[in-house]
């Protein structure tokens, strides 16, 4: 097994309430020249030959398996060595089902990984000012476009503002 100090929340970056797939993801990260380690696919979604998150969360909650934890990943750069992604459905909104799924997900993965710290991809964004705070103006993205700290802070509940709700 790697050694993980991480766990990256991310976000598919698609219209809120669009169905988008793993195999719609695979497609993306092969134009972007990802590619999977055949050694390690094993039984985990060896038809998804590009990519790069461990864990995709569909909306009404289903976590898909991308990558096995024994694989690097392919999520964040200069982070993946030591790090497991999870991708949100959606933009910056995302439904009940989603945010209980990502909250069980963390767990699982702290009781395999305890002591990882938990982070927004945007929130490994390079310290432009040296001033050791990773600011809001030195995102270089967005993503999961949802404060993953305050997402912590509020005992992993969904956030004000960032739940999904087909019919509002």
């Amino acid at each position: 097994m790697r050694q993980i100090d991480t766990i990256v929340i991310h976000c598919s970056d698609t219209p809120n309430g669009r169905w988008v797939t793993v195999d719609d993801i695979d497609v993306w990260h092969e134009q972007r020249g990802f590619r999977r380690n055949v050694t390690l696919m094993g039984r985990n979604q060896p038809r998804l030959k590009h990519i790069g998150y461990h864990f995709v969360i569909y909306a009404a909650g289903a976590v898909i398996i991308g990558r096995g934890l024994d694989e690097v990943g392919a999520h964040v750069k200069n982070h993946n060595l030591t790090s497991v992604g999870i991708c949100m459905i959606g933009r910056d909104q995302f439904d009940l089902l989603q945010w209980a799924a990502l909250r069980k997900n963390v767990l699982s993965l702290l009781e395999t990984f305890p002591g990882a710290r938990i982070v927004g991809h945007r929130d490994l964004s390079p310290d432009l000012n040296g001033n050791g705070v990773i600011e809001q103006v030195e995102h270089i993205k967005k993503c999961p476009c949802f404060d993953v700290s305050a997402w912590l802070a509020g005992n992993m509940q969904p956030l004000d503002g960032h739940i999904f709700n087909e019919v509002a």
